[in-house]
């Protein structure tokens, strides 16, 4: 490549980042996810568009790989564990017994209704199996469910996508190996374990050196633990594992951790991921021929009605059973299960391995994914509030950033108070921070003050608390305490007391 290549590739880049940025204040507007704009993009520069062409299968599927890497991270480290904790055995179910039920299902309909052989139908119903991280946290952003109902969906699109990988890639080599079916899950169920052990050894040591090493600059954190989330990812692959659960695993730990700049490196995990989901969709939107798709419209019409209609809410139903959910969650959990750019890249590993029906399969998941994402996107926040489950009655959290000062042996904790948290009207000598904390700074509409102990405390304040390495986390813990129960958080039982705390 010459530098006159580089700066050509460049602007055109640019170019379509800039086009996709716009596009996120068109989707939002519309209420359609942003994926389908973005795939767009791609489409209209590929052959039957401008006229790009690119069919590379396996190069999808290797930066698809990567995509997912940054996007599985990024949604880890916005996840809260609180919110999610009560959430992990309903989403683990879900992500394994669920699959295997929607795997049957789905792969009955595309045998007996479309007429694909047993290979390409349990290779169809993996594929669509898996619920979209990127989709799934995007439209959580805009639809406020109950917690409850925001953690299994974030937790199982988390899961999911680990188990439906092994499943795509063992249906793949189904002409190649011949293994019994108890040797197969065996097999599954000891590379999750790896990737499990993995993301949290991962997590765990990466906290505690974050923890412990000052770093010259504030903006060298978010790369670390991006690098260890990719560390996880890689390591667990490498050690035949599931490089997907011990990313998502590792990322939840070291976003859940008292790590300084935590705000930032969310942030910039954010970023990241926006970048990944771009060029993800517009490459799958380039390797797409959409004259060729017509013929497999009603295949794919019909197998997304199965799917939609009959697997997932058969799964939910079955699996939750034992949970005892209201049959309104169960409802709402059966049609936000959305699909996205993972069953797309999953459907580029049959091509690769020259699956006989690879290509039909891949034209029948894009047009599925297109039609559905159009039907359940828009769809789900109306659902939601004819269940009656858009309302959310907890209090926001404070968002806590904390900067060492490794010389002065102390902390600097930079504290916003959102709307709803109950901290809204507590004076600061209400806060009952501990012996060698101190509010030294209010900023309150763009103006700063030194706050006296009487001074009332506001939604959109933004707090500066110095406090001692000693007290650090005992100074945390009080402003979430506070944030959740109000000024007399820890006295009374409930909610912000001493057994409601996040650590």
């Amino acid at each position: 490549m010459t530098v006159d290549s580089l700066n050509q590739l460049l602007l055109f880049s640019a170019l379509v980042l800039l086009v996709a940025v716009a596009a996120v204040r068109l989707s939002s507007r519309s209420g359609l996810p942003s994926l389908l704009v973005y795939l767009g993009i791609g489409v209209a520069i590929g052959q039957d568009g401008i006229g790009f062409g690119f069919s590379d299968a396996e190069l999808t599927q290797v930066l698809g790989y990567a995509a997912l890497v940054v996007i599985l991270a990024e949604g880890g480290l916005s996840t809260k564990w609180s919110d999610i904790r009560p959430a992990v055995p309903a989403a683990a179910v879900l992500s394994t017994f669920g699959v295997a039920a929607s795997v049957a299902v789905t792969a009955l309909a595309a045998h007996y209704l479309v007429g694909l052989a047993w290979q390409a139908a349990l290779l169809m119903g993996a594929v669509v199996s898996s619920t979209d991280a990127a989709a799934v946290f995007s439209v959580l952003r805009k639809v406020p469910l109950p917690k409850r109902l925001t953690g299994i969906l974030e937790a199982e699109s988390g899961f999911n996508d680990a188990p439906v990988v092994l499943l795509v890639v063992t249906f793949s080599s189904f002409g190649s190996q011949h293994h019994p079916w108890y040797f197969l899950l065996g097999e599954i169920a000891l590379e999750l374990a790896i990737g499990l052990v993995m993301g949290l050894v991962v997590g765990k040591l990466g906290e505690l050196g974050m923890r412990h090493v000052a770093l010259p600059a504030s903006g060298v954190y978010p790369i670390a633990v991006m690098a260890l989330c990719v560390l996880a990812y890689a390591g667990g692959s490498m050690a035949h594992g599931s490089g997907f659960l011990a990313v998502y695993v590792a990322a939840l730990i070291l976003g859940n951790g008292k790590l300084p700049h935590r705000p930032a490196v969310r942030g910039f995990a954010d970023g990241v991921a926006w970048m990944a989901q771009i060029g993800l969709f517009v490459l799958l939107g380039l390797l797409v021929t959409p004259h060729n798709l017509w013929k497999d419209f009603w295949p794919a019409v019909l197998i997304g009605l199965a799917l939609t209609l009959v697997a997932r809410p058969l799964s939910v139903f079955l699996c939750l059973k034992v949970f005892k959910l209201p049959w309104q969650d169960k409802v709402l959990l059966s049609w936000a299960g959305l699909r996205g750019a993972v069953p797309i890249v999953l459907a580029t590993i049959p091509m690769v391995a020259d699956v006989e029906d690879s290509q039909r399969i891949f034209n029948i998941v894009f047009v599925l994914v297109v039609v559905f994402t159009v039907l359940q996107g828009p769809t789900l926040p109306w659902l939601a509030r004819m269940l009656r489950l858009n309302e959310r009655d907890e209090a926001d959290d404070v968002d806590i950033e904390s900067a060492p000062l490794e010389r002065l042996r102390g902390h600097l904790l930079s504290v916003s108070i959102p709307p709803s948290s109950r901290m809204h009207g507590v004076e600061v000598t209400e806060l009952r921070l501990p012996s060698g904390a101190a509010v030294t700074l209010v900023v309150r509409d763009g103006t700063s003050f030194v706050p006296q102990p009487s001074t009332v405390l506001r939604h959109g304040d933004e707090l500066l608390v110095v406090a001692t390495d000693q007290v650090r986390d005992s100074v945390e813990r009080r402003l979430l305490s506070v944030s959740r129960g109000g000024k007399l958080a820890g006295w009374l039982g409930g909610p912000g007391g001493s057994t409601a705390l996040r650590r």
